[in-house]
């Protein structure tokens, strides 16, 4: 089993914007494997899930907004016990530049408030990811994360969300991380 996390903010305000590449690839993704995502409340989130070969998915939205996303990952891993090892984090990372991709097997939060909510509730750093670069601004990181990407920048997001979808399927299909990492850690987009 695996589970699949794009982290986001909910509501309409929130799309598009910086922070919610998680959800973009997510949605990407679910389109992809037709896995329509649905509320569920019980695990504060949009879960879709699916079946790839003999591999049951499930992709997972969290609709606590950004700083307590570890309340809905904790919550759908205990319950379907998906082994720390299966899960794969999508998220946005300021300190990369626009589109670019850094997959990694564990790491610190980085500053960013829903990997410190991921950690706190795993106990633990140990977890895949995809980080997709946002670029840092000399502005405010508040208004700057919840900012929407310039017109230049929309078509190199685009190409970067198609390549970070396709980087967790070949997870949900078992390829090897590290062969993932060296496939899809970029040092732009092309």
């Amino acid at each position: 089993m695996k589970l699949i996390v794009g982290l986001g903010n909910p509501g309409k305000e929130y799309v598009h914007t910086r922070h919610n590449v998680g959800f973009e690839v997510l949605d990407l993704l679910s389109e992809s494997l037709s896995a329509p995502f649905k509320l569920d409340k019980a695990f504060k989130g949009f879960i879709a899930t699916t079946t790839v070969g003999l591999e049951k998915v499930i992709l997972l939205k969290p609709t606590t907004f950004m700083n307590l996303s570890g309340e809905s990952v904790i919550a759908v891993s205990q319950f379907y016990k998906v082994p720390l090892e299966d899960i794969l984090v999508i998220y946005d990372d300021i300190a990369l530049d626009v589109a670019r991709l850094r997959l990694r097997e564990t790491g610190s939060a980085g500053g960013h408030n829903g990997v410190k909510s991921l950690i706190a509730h795993l106990g633990t750093q140990a977890f895949k990811r995809i980080r997709v670069g946002i670029s840092g601004t000399d502005k405010s990181l508040h208004s700057h994360v919840l900012g929407k990407f310039t017109k230049d920048e929309m078509p190199l997001m685009q190409i970067s969300y198609r390549h970070a979808a396709d980087a967790a399927k070949d997870f949900i299909q078992g390829a090897k991380f590290v062969d993932i990492m060296t496939k899809y850690n970029t040092p732009g987009v092309s």
